[in-house]
């Protein structure tokens, strides 16, 4: 084993020591000096320090101008003491001391080596631990006394049983106050008190009797459906009602129009219970807003027609559908008002739309479109299918319209049978809102040649006032009084033409 080197051992407190040994200063060396350079790099002759004499300056460069000579103030304050003499600011050489002896240090042995800096590297006593002796000499310190619950919370033992005593007072006192504390609050509330509510009376039950709103959405639920059409860009939902046991179902025109137009659609029918359907358009009606379409199911639940020449104002009705794709949608109304022509543009280049509306004030929304307007006994006697709202995105504010259930069932027939529509036409391609004398009208801008009201002797610029027994006060009456006829019946035709009133009959023809 490799010995360690002893260490020097340590002077005890009070006893005189000696500092530790030094290095001292390494040896100045000079190396011989280049005569070529000491001529070039020398002293000036007569000068024998870096700085040279001020007496040595004194006309020795003529060409160097000097600063002049100071105030004799500043010379008073900032010169150099008299008894110090001319000496300069250089140390002199080693060698030019005195007995070629150096200049006494400004540092004593005795004092810190760390101040002075010509000092050489200290030899001290190696860095290394406590000896081992030292080490084992210390007490090792053992597991103490740990203290218990009582000790470590009192200070001291106490017994269990006055621990039992002082946690039942504690509880006492937390009682007393939680139930003081209450009273106050109580107390203190004169909106509140101590009441029994009348119990729930689980005997009593809501009546839903067949001719009750709950009995009428019993059973008209089954023969409603969400109508959805999509493909990879685009897509809706609109309604229907199931009118056949085959699966036809009516509709609106515009809720198929889409799917009529573009291949690449598929429109499928969701009944009820969730099952799905995929439906084919059996036939469109867009001069009415009509279509049928048909699934492939079995039993279907099918809605009744009403007679909806029987409704009256005031009349209550349900609107059923799926307004913004909440599909099974119930929602009450009255009928606001019958007879309202609507004539609407056609889109995609379909003509006109026009048909002798039912207003009701039952909350219709977009996707209600083709859902149908039952009755309180759950027949249908209207297709939804046009609302006014404040922008084009609006909702319902009361003002909804259905096709009458009479003319629809007309037209279904129709669309089922050959899958086209054919309706009674007087031959004016054109007519715009007038007022003849007291009486307002329709005016034949366009009376098409070979037409029925050509044939009959209507001219253009007649003011059109009453179709059989329906009085016309605008275009949009004009269309409906005509189609409330057959192909081939003949009708008269009150109408004002220079300021006459005078009676057509005329034989109305096959749009």
């Amino acid at each position: 084993m490799s010995q360690q080197p002893e260490q020097e051992p340590r002077p005890e407190s009070g006893a005189d020591s000696s500092p530790p040994d030094r290095l001292g200063p390494r040896p100045l060396r000079q190396p011989p000096v280049d005569p070529a350079s000491a001529a070039v790099f020398g002293r000036p002759s007569g000068v024998d320090g870096a700085f040279a004499r001020s007496s040595s300056m004194n006309g020795s460069h003529p060409q160097m101008r000097s600063a002049p000579p100071p105030a004799d103030a500043l010379v008073d304050a900032f010169s150099r003491p008299p008894e110090l003499g001319d000496v300069l600011l250089q140390r002199p050489p080693v060698d030019q001391q005195p007995d070629g002896q150096p200049e006494s240090p400004l540092w004593s042995r005795g004092g810190d080596p760390w101040r002075d800096p010509g000092a050489g590297a200290m030899i001290g006593p190696p860095a290394v631990g406590a000896p081992a002796e030292e080490a084992e000499s210390k007490p090792k310190l053992g597991r103490g006394y740990q203290l218990s619950v009582p000790e470590l919370l009192f200070g001291r033992r106490v017994k269990p049983t006055a621990l039992i005593v002082l946690a039942v007072v504690v509880l006492v006192i937390a009682a007393a106050g939680g139930g003081v504390g209450w009273w106050i609050a109580q107390a203190g509330n004169d909106l509140t008190s101590d009441v029994s509510l009348v119990p729930v009376d689980q005997n009593a039950s809501p009546d839903r009797s067949a001719d009750s709103i709950a009995g009428v959405a019993k059973r008209v639920a089954p023969a409603v459906v969400s109508i959805e059409f999509r493909n990879d860009q685009t897509g809706g939902v609109g309604s229907g009602a199931v009118i056949d046991g085959q699966g036809y179902i009516i509709t609106n025109n515009h809720v198929v129009e889409s799917v009529a137009k573009d291949p690449t659609m598929k429109m499928t029918a969701v009944f009820q219970d969730g099952s799905r359907a995929d439906a084919k358009i059996v036939g469109r009606d867009p001069k009415t807003d009509l279509a049928v379409i048909k699934v492939t199911v079995n039993n279907p639940t099918v809605l009744q027609f009403g007679n909806s020449d029987q409704l009256a104002v005031g009349d209550p009705v349900v609107a059923v559908g799926s307004p913004l794709g909440l599909s099974n949608t119930f929602t009450q109304g009255i009928v606001s008002a019958l007879h309202r022509p609507r004539l609407l543009p056609g889109n995609g280049g379909d003509p006109p739309v026009a048909y002798d509306a039912i207003q009701t004030d039952a909350a219709i929304n977009h996707g209600n479109s083709g859902g149908p307007l039952v009755d309180i006994h759950g027949a249908l006697v209207g297709i939804n299918s046009f609302i006014v709202a404040p922008s084009e995105d609006g909702g319902s504010i009361g003002l909804g319209f259905a096709i009458p259930a009479n003319d629809a069932r007309v037209i279904a027939e129709s669309l089922i049978k050959t899958g086209q529509v054919k309706h009674a036409e007087i031959g004016v391609n054109a007519v715009t809102d007038v007022s003849a004398g007291s009486s307002q009208g329709a005016r034949a801008a366009n009376v098409a040649d070979n037409g029925a009201a050509a044939k009959a002797g209507i001219k253009e610029g007649d003011v059109i006032i009453k179709v059989g027994n329906r009085i016309v006060r605008n275009s949009a009456e004009l269309t409906v009084a005509v189609r409330a006829n057959r192909i081939g019946d003949t009708v008269p035709v009150v109408l004002v033409r220079d300021g006459r009133e005078m009676t057509i009959n005329v034989v109305l023809q096959s749009d």
